[in-house]
C-alpha cells in the first residue's frame, strides 16, 4: 500500500512538520518550566498548555476549512486568522 492517495506536496509537508515541531517543543517547555497549573480564561473552561494547543490546532482547521469553502486559494488570508486565532488562544483561553 502507497501512500499516492494523499496529495503530498510541500505545503501539505510543511504543515505535518509545523504541527509535529509544535508538539515537540510544548514538551520541551513543559520539561524546561512544569506546572502548566489550568487556568479559567474567557471560554469559562479550565485549559492547560496542552490543552491550549489543541484548541488552537483544531480552529486553524476549521479556519483553513471555511476559507476554502468561501474563498478557495490562495490561502494566505487564513494562515494571518489562524496566526491570529493561536495568540488569542494562548492570551485569553
Amino acid at each position: 500500500m502507497g501512500l499516492s492517495w494523499m496529495a503530498w506536496t510541500w505545503p501539505t509537508a510543511a504543515f505535518f512538520i509545523v504541527v509535529v515541531c509544535s508538539i515537540i517543543a510544548m514538551g520541551i517547555w513543559e520539561r524546561v518550566n512544569p506546572g502548566g497549573n489550568p487556568r479559567r480564561g474567557l471560554f469559562g473552561i479550565d485549559t492547560t498548555r496542552g490543552d491550549r494547543l489543541f484548541i488552537s490546532w483544531l480552529g486553524t482547521g476549521f479556519i483553513g476549512l471555511v476559507w476554502l469553502g468561501l474563498y478557495g486559494t490562495p490561502l494566505w488570508g487564513a494562515l494571518a486568522l489562524a496566526i491570529a486565532w493561536f495568540v488569542f488562544v494562548f492570551k485569553k483561553v
